[in-house]
């Protein structure tokens, strides 16, 4: 389907809500003067006051016409003399697609890209272009891959798609704007009438009467009954569009590999969902670790430390590349499944352009480091900015000590309880020396199960648990003593290194503590400084 034909349905479908009001003007109005040729006056009344308060969120919703500016996620804009390379890439590309260059280059901290255009008179007349580019999407990326997804960008603007998109935009929004209007006067009826049906049930326990359970579901309903219709055009009309909106993005993959090549569109498409659920795991388990303690990695390491990751854990990302999503497509989706957008690209002619150097995207900056930090300031928060910056092993090794403290507590808190001491280390072998160990266990979290159990089976069940408290008071102790540390993984969780061999004698020192006859003095050796 051409722009003109596009632009056309997009017309038609924006008329299809002012027609579907003025429908419902229509049939409001005859509903009045059907009740005051028919009924009496006071019920005639009633109706037309009915009407008129049903037939304000119409009218509301017709001519609300402002459109509310997007001008997409925060940024870092930068121009022609600050990223020469990479305007020069852009240019280059538009150029090829046969379109204009976006007037403005945003970067943002997002593993996405974006286009968007300042469009007037509904489409009609273009504006200003503007291209959203994340880092973390670049820093997976190869200039290649970069480039295909540049020309997938720069081919919504060939194709029109970010000019009718202020067409489909006001009619999605004016729908739900009336079906908002009609909710809000809705729940507002229905709070008022629970507010009265509440006020008389007072009255009437007050007067020693049985209360009228509190009844509201016939409150509001012919606001409801008109959200209801509205909601039906507005799954039709978004259905609709969003089929277009499918359609663009396979004619903007098919730009893409013309100008990027096959191989490199259809790796840059296979790289998207695995880079996007690595940097989704990076940024909660790496990158905002130690928000809670006060810290994050250094300036440019937010954004730029998922580099790190995609190296540590190739093969698992190798692994999803090649095992795509393939989950049914829903009518409200904006995008094609990946894996049909792949195979339409792998079943197109070979181009012969396999063998292009894989040089990584963040070189087509002047200086990537600089860019990154400068991101950082642009994107994050005032908040997240005052914390204290720590390079990635100091910032791992204070954070889990942080942690690890917290976690200790809730062991510490029970020893308390049982001998009123601190919960320390010392006094919790002290507490085991005295026999109070199975106190303690007594008061530990339990399952059913272990709740039942009597006897051996229930130190069975409880004996876990008492280790596993004692190891994490013992591995604060050490890490307060200097001889143990936390430790950076980038391909596993943090570890916590203990002095040389007690690899082997810590989980025996940890055993004899909780045995049905305790022995502390294992432990107590090794935790001597």
């Amino acid at each position: 389907m051409g722009p003109i034909l596009r632009a056309v349905r997009a017309l038609v479908l924006l008329a299809g809500f002012y027609l579907l009001s003025l429908v419902l003007l229509a049939a409001l109005g005859a509903l009045d003067w059907a009740a005051f040729t028919w009924t009496p006056g006071s019920v005639a009344a009633k109706l037309f006051i009915l009407s008129v308060v049903l037939a304000i969120p119409i009218v509301r919703g017709m001519f609300m016409l402002r459109t509310p500016k997007d001008d997409g996620p925060a940024g870092l804009p930068v121009d022609d003399t600050q990223e020469p390379r990479l305007w020069a890439a852009v240019r280059d590309i538009a150029q090829q697609v046969g379109t204009r260059a976006p007037d403005e280059i945003v970067l943002n901290g997002d593993v996405n890209a974006a286009v968007s255009e300042d469009a007037r008179f509904l489409g009609l007349v273009g504006g200003r272009r503007r291209l959203h580019l994340g880092l973390p999407l670049m820093a997976g990326l190869s200039e290649a891959q970069l480039r295909s997804v540049l020309a997938h960008e720069m081919g919504h603007y060939g194709n029109s798609d970010t000019r009718l998109s202020a067409i489909t935009a006001r009619g999605r929004i004016q729908v739900v704007r009336t079906i908002a209007h009609f909710q809000e006067r809705a729940g507002r009826t229905v709070a008022k009438e629970q507010a009265r049906q509440e006020t008389k049930a007072a009255k009437a326990v007050a007067k020693g009467k049985k209360a009228k359970e509190i009844d509201t579901g016939g409150a509001g309903l012919s606001y409801r009954a008109m959200a209801a219709v509205y909601t039906a055009y507005a799954k039709f009309y978004i259905r609709a569009t969003l089929s277009g909106a499918r359609r663009e993005e396979f004619a903007a993959d098919v730009a893409a590999a013309r100008i990027a090549g096959r191989d490199a569109t259809a790796s840059a498409l296979r790289e998207l969902p695995a880079l996007d659920a690595a940097h989704g795991f990076y940024m909660n388990a790496y990158a905002t670790l130690g928000v809670d303690a006060g810290m994050l990695p250094p300036p440019g390491q937010v954004f730029g430390g998922v580099r790190h990751l995609l190296a540590a854990r190739k093969d698992e990302l190798d692994e999803m590349r090649g095992s795509l999503p393939s989950e049914p497509s829903s009518p409200y989706d904006s995008h094609p499944p990946i894996a049909e957008r792949v195979a339409r690209i792998e079943a197109l002619p070979d181009d012969g352009r396999a063998s292009e150097p894989v040089e990584p995207s963040l070189g087509l900056f002047a200086d990537a480091e600089r860019t990154l930090a400068a991101v950082e300031e642009s994107v994050l928060t005032p908040e997240a900015l005052r914390l204290r910056r720590v390079d990635w092993p100091e910032l791992v090794h204070e954070s889990m000590t942080v942690y690890a403290e917290q976690s200790a507590q809730g062991f510490s808190a029970v020893v308390g309880e049982v001998t009123g001491s601190d919960g320390s280390l010392t006094a919790t072998l002290d507490a085991i020396d005295a026999g109070a160990l199975w106190q303690i266990a007594d008061r530990l979290p339990k399952s059913d199960e272990a709740r039942a159990a009597t006897g051996r089976a229930a130190r069975e069940f409880a004996r876990p648990r008492l280790r596993a408290g004692l190891l994490q008071l013992a591995g604060g102790e050490f890490v307060r003593q200097g001889r143990a540390r936390w430790q950076l993984s980038w391909t596993d969780s943090a570890t916590l290194k203990l002095p040389e061999g007690y690899e082997e004698t810590l989980p025996a020192a940890l055993d004899a503590a909780v045995a049905d006859v305790p022995d502390t003095e294992p432990l107590r050796k090794l935790l001597a400084p």
